[in-house]
């Protein structure tokens, strides 16, 4: 079910989404940010919703990703649902943000919000 290649970063960033995680690091302002976390959480119809947010610090059990200049965070209880996906950023007229290319989603709510795994 899942993919885990030992020795390969659970998670990958396009350059798109290098840049714009720069740019959020970068405006943040006051709070010493050390990078950003990704996790998931329940929500939706499918079941997970993606998030991402500032990190200030590292919290116990997190993994580290360091890539293209971006540290990345993950939470302990989402690694399993993100490992071999790849973080993206999109824009358009109707969207922006960061999105997910998970080889492990085996379902998608029609509007994009959730999904789930098997």
């Amino acid at each position: 079910m899942f993919q885990f290649e030992p020795g390969k970063a659970p998670i990958t960033l396009t350059d798109a989404a290098v840049t714009r995680a720069r740019a959020l690091m970068n405006r943040n302002g006051d709070e010493k940010v050390l990078g950003l976390r990704v996790g998931v959480k329940s929500k939706g119809c499918s079941g997970l919703s993606y998030f991402v947010e500032y990190a200030t610090e590292q919290k116990k059990f997190e993994d580290k990703v360091e890539e293209k200049g971006v540290t990345l965070f993950i939470d302990p209880t989402a690694i399993m649902f993100i490992i071999g996906s790849e973080m993206d950023y999109q824009e358009d007229k109707m969207f922006s943000g960061f999105v997910f290319n998970n080889p492990n989603e085996t379902g998608r709510c029609g509007c994009g919000e959730s999904f789930s795994v098997g």
